[in-house]
């Protein structure tokens, strides 16, 4: 059977459209002309728009985004007003604060040298060590649990027109995305992935009852600035662009699945989470989670890394120039959809609801 790369699964058709990169120096040019900042930019890797770090000098660091000219401005508005309610609820929580323009205009749109119109961000730069690129210890991993709990706290009562919008990297829309099988690999990649998908039917109907509000929905480890010398450890979350309304439990599963160890030995059934039970422990501190949910999550963390092996290998195909980037997680997700693949449903579902010793 023959693969259309071009094909445009119902959830994810804005992952296929192509645009003409900005680069620094228009960055540096818009910057100046939107915000009045004279800066040096450097490009920051993205999935699909163009985002430098701006330094300011005296002035200090920001983060430009310049969106996907398919990115729709509702759902734009939407990540700003979130970014907005979360600090005027919980102030002290470490996310990025956003700026308007010289005209007090959040979203002012460009029209780049390159003839596309591309909508403009300016959000503060939070310092710190992406977590992908660093380690952690149990109680930093449950720091990371709390902060996760009181996002959710600070989103419960938030709402906007566009807080529901169909995003492909939202699991609940797994089975949407089955038409990409044909660019997983063929053999036991592909089998490990239909199977979560044949897991992830089967768990569909009761995720559909579950508690739903807005939430973050991409807690990677990317997402994440971590200080280890501090406190508190975590320093900032990052990137709410896959800010939706959703089950709880997916928040949480996303998170969960972030925290498995990266390498696993050939045939080595440990217990993946070990370390995502540390996240786990600190965000019921401050969050409850229902029996129900504690049992879907496993099946909602393999159904996640299934998201990712066929949006990553498909969009690899069809945007070469960027797989590095693309692909930079899902060589790792194949030993862990293994490692589900080895578990029976039963265990699967005792993941996180049996007693530790």
């Amino acid at each position: 059977m023959g693969y259309n790369l071009q094909t445009k699964p119902a959830r994810a058709s804005e992952l296929s459209e192509a645009c003409r990169p900005v680069d620094a120096a228009e960055a540096e040019v818009i910057a100046a002309r939107l915000y009045n900042i004279c800066c040096s930019a450097t490009r920051f890797d993205t999935e699909k728009d163009d985002t430098f770090l701006l330094d300011c000098a005296n002035r200090g660091k920001f983060v430009l985004k310049i969106a996907h000219p398919s990115e729709r401005v509702d759902e734009l508005d939407f990540q700003v007003a979130l970014l907005r309610h979360i600090e005027g609820i919980a102030p002290d929580l470490p996310v990025p604060r956003a700026h308007c323009d010289v005209n007090g205009v959040d979203l002012p749109i460009v029209t780049t040298s390159a003839g596309e119109r591309r909508v403009v961000r300016l959000i503060t730069f939070l310092a710190g060590t992406p977590l992908d690129r660093t380690v952690s210890t149990a109680p930093q991993r449950e720091q990371i649990g709390e902060v996760l709990a009181k996002l959710r706290h600070a989103m419960a009562d938030f709402s906007h027109p566009a807080d529901s919008r169909t995003l492909a990297w939202d699991v609940t829309h797994l089975l949407d995305l089955s038409d990409l099988l044909g660019f997983i690999p063929a053999g036991d990649k592909r089998a490990w992935t239909m199977r979560a998908l044949e897991r992830f039917g089967e768990i569909k109907p009761q995720l559909d009852q579950c508690r739903r509000q807005v939430l973050h929905n991409d807690f990677n480890t990317s997402n994440l600035v971590v200080d280890p010398a501090s406190p508190q450890f975590l320093a900032g979350v990052i990137d709410f662009g896959d800010a939706v309304r959703t089950a709880i439990a997916v928040d949480v599963s996303t998170a969960l699945m972030n925290q498995m160890a990266k390498i696993i030995g050939h045939g080595n059934r440990c217990d993946l989470f070990d370390e995502p039970r540390d996240v786990l422990r600190g965000y019921l501190r401050h969050a409850e989670l229902t029996d129900e949910e504690l049992r879907l999550i496993p099946f909602l963390a393999q159904g996640r890394l299934a998201v990712r092996a066929l949006l990553t290998c498909w969009r690899a195909e069809l945007f070469p120039e960027n797989n590095r980037y693309i692909l930079r997680n899902t060589e790792a997700g194949w030993a862990h959809l293994e490692w589900f693949n080895s578990l029976s449903t039963a265990q699967i579902s005792d993941l996180l609801t049996r007693e530790e010793p």
